[in-house]
């Protein structure tokens, strides 16, 4: 006979009920839904921990556009004057001076044109 009450048993199903509270309906209540509901989350999840760094690199983008163009140079010609003149500030430190100090970013476009 087939043991189907143990202690792993229940557990193993707690687990997975557990990871599935907050879920709607049968998908928080139901096992069998739980562990599709839980399997797509944990897959959803693990997409948007690699978009998420997508998302803010092109938001640091869009920051040190609006004031590259303020300073009338556009992103592209930025970022490459940058390379050249031998500075390595990268993109998030770029959007963090240009948002919060923009004295200072005037100050860096000003040198390498």
């Amino acid at each position: 006979m087939r043991a189907k009450s143990g202690k792993i048993h229940r557990t193993r199903r707690a687990k997975v009920l557990k990871s599935a509270k907050g879920f709607r309906g049968s998908r928080s209540r139901l096992y069998r839904t739980a562990i599709s509901a839980v399997m797509k989350a944990g897959q959803h999840a693990y997409n948007s921990r690699r978009q998420h760094k997508r998302e803010i690199r092109s938001l640091w983008i869009m920051r040190i556009n609006a004031a590259a163009r303020e300073n009338n140079i556009s992103y592209s010609q930025l970022v490459y004057k940058l390379s050249k003149a031998g500075v390595t500030l990268d993109r998030r430190s770029l959007a963090e001076l240009a948002m919060n100090d923009p004295s200072s970013f005037q100050d860096l476009v000003r040198q390498i044109s």
